[in-house]
């Protein structure tokens, strides 16, 4: 069997002050025809990253209406999660090989899983590449409704990468997509769902968080919080340039010689290139003890990863590809303005000039990080304008709503 993931209670009313009346009324009139309803989320890791994030809130909600809502993860040893960490770049277009033995590590470990899966379930969404062979190993007769949930950017992908997988993600009767444009060449759905990820405003890391808290909290990992702080959220990977990051900082700290920068990471399971990665970004960051470099293992957890974001002064996502950017949602509610890379799912929530800006290069990012930090008004006002840009269009209760559409028009066929 596959692992079982337990989470915690979470209630639908408890997000009536935040999003009103009409949103809940209209989620659990949705949800009535669908009650007792069997859902599986299937992903690769219960922690680390944002689908892990999304599936803790998420999964209950869909208890809390009246589904009978599951989640479980893959197993898959070191070798599986170098290749499926190889094909999460290979299908957002690295140029990296594909070789026959990666092939068939990834083949080896959906048949294990597929052969591991037990039940039976009205829908089951299997979410990114890791686990994304299940429905052709184990075939439909686990669940009726099969999709599958792309979490990444493959408009572009790499043609050695993607001609394998086409033929298992084609197999799926949903793709659920981030953007209409990430839906990668030559595969039809017979639904086909365009749903960006949001976040828990009620979830530890999201909650609010009074500036003292946050401050006496980012106090304990070494930083003055009297100083300017810069912070950038994320993986400890090529595609979110922490490198870029620091080359940004360094042309900040030219003119704001007291700036600090601190980028905050977590350290996950099915990620084995980050610790290599991690250590790269330590040695370009080099002896400047400005530069603080945190993750899980540091104990930066949610509730301290929510405060960081909470007490910067500019919050930086300098992506170069991005599937959505959870941590640029994140920011935005605490009212944070945004300097992120012009990729992906960003644009959707960096509205320039009006919640932060985007920005195409390390000068740039440089340049605007300055701007913010030298019109703290203006940054302000921008903050106010990001929180509310997620209030009404990136918060977990959209998501419900979409799931359950979803859900209905996979019952019409």
């Amino acid at each position: 069997m596959l692992q079982r993931v337990e989470v915690g209670q979470v209630h639908l009313a408890d997000y009536r002050p935040i999003v009103g009346e009409e949103i809940i009324s209209e989620i659990r009139k949705m949800a009535a025809p669908l009650r007792g309803a069997r859902v599986l989320h299937v992903n690769a890791t219960p922690f680390g990253g944002g689908v892990a994030e999304m599936l803790q809130t998420l999964v209950p909600l869909m208890r809390d209406v009246g589904l009978e809502a599951e989640w479980q993860i893959i197993a898959g040893a070191e070798e599986f999660f170098t290749v499926t960490k190889a094909c999460h770049n290979g299908l957002q277009g690295m140029d990296i090989p594909f070789t026959a033995e990666m092939k068939e590590i990834w083949r080896r470990y959906n048949k294990m899983n597929a052969d591991a899966f037990e039940g039976e379930y009205d829908f089951v969404i299997v979410h990114d590449p890791q686990p994304a062979g299940l429905l052709t190993y184990h075939g439909r007769t686990g669940g009726k409704h099969w999709a599958w949930r792309c979490h990444i950017d493959t408009s572009h992908p790499n043609p050695a990468y993607w001609e394998f997988f086409a033929p298992y993600i084609g197999a799926y009767e949903s793709g659920i997509f981030t953007m209409a444009q990430y839906v990668g060449p030559g595969v039809n759905f017979a639904h086909l769902a365009i749903i960006t990820p949001t976040i828990d405003p009620l979830s530890p890391k999201n909650a609010p968080l009074s500036p003292g808290r946050a401050q006496e909290i980012v106090a304990r990992f070494g930083l003055d919080v009297a100083r300017p702080l810069i912070t950038q959220v994320s993986r400890f990977d090529p595609w979110k340039d922490p490198l870029g990051v620091i080359d940004a900082y360094r042309i900040v700290k030219e003119r704001i010689p007291e700036v600090q920068l601190a980028l905050v990471g977590s350290m996950a399971s099915d990620d084995p290139e980050g610790w290599t990665y991690l250590d790269k970004t330590i040695r370009h960051a080099g002896e400047d003890g400005d530069i603080h470099i945190l993750h899980n293992f540091h104990g930066v957890g949610p509730v301290e990863v929510g405060a960081f974001q909470a007490a910067s002064d500019v919050v930086i996502q300098k992506s170069t590809r991005e599937g959505f950017g959870l941590v640029v949602t994140e920011a935005l509610w605490k009212g944070k303005p945004v300097i992120g890379g012009n990729v992906g799912g960003i644009p959707l929530q960096v509205l320039d000039g009006q919640t932060g800006f985007l920005v195409e290069s390390v000068q740039e990012c440089g340049e605007k990080t300055l701007y913010l930090l030298e019109h703290p008004a203006e940054a302000a006002r921008m903050g106010m304008a990001a929180r509310e840009h997620v209030r009404r269009n990136f918060l977990v209760t959209r998501h419900l709503r979409d799931y359950l559409h979803l859900f209905h028009q996979m019952l019409e066929n």
